[in-house]
């Protein structure tokens, strides 16, 4: 069963605990984890792919216009509590196993090596035949 875990970050802290605000060390400590993570992850063969994702200011919304281009805006809008941070994609035997993932994924070190604990959202992805419908 494939999954995708998508990271969350609240919008309103972004500005001041953007990792680009952190001290050099705990940078490198955080991408460290980040390369382990998805070492162990490929090694066993649950990875499927990993991204993280551009800050929020580069987001765009798209919408279909029938006969006209497509209507593009800016993003996020200011109602937005939380962003898209980054996402996995895992293919797993049970649903336990990619939160045990997401979790690991949450538990990266932050500033003094708290781990940061960012919310994810983990929602199974359908298959081509839609079966799960």
């Amino acid at each position: 069963m494939k999954y995708i875990l998508m990271m969350q970050f609240a919008l309103a802290e972004w500005r001041t605990d953007m990792i680009n605000n952190w001290p050099a060390r705990d940078i490198e400590v955080h991408m460290e984890h980040l390369r382990k993570f998805r070492e162990e992850f490929t090694t066993s063969g649950e990875m499927v792919v990993t991204h993280g994702l551009l800050p929020p200011e580069n987001a765009r919304f798209v919408r279909a216009r029938q006969g006209e281009a497509p209507e593009v805006t800016d993003g996020p809008f200011p109602e937005t509590k939380e962003f898209l941070a980054g996402y996995v994609i895992v293919d797993v035997e049970t649903p336990e196993r990619a939160y045990y993932i997401a979790s690991r994924w949450s538990e990266g070190p932050g500033p003094g090596g708290k781990p940061l604990n960012l919310p994810v959202e983990v929602r199974r992805v359908m298959s081509p035949s839609g079966e799960e419908m």
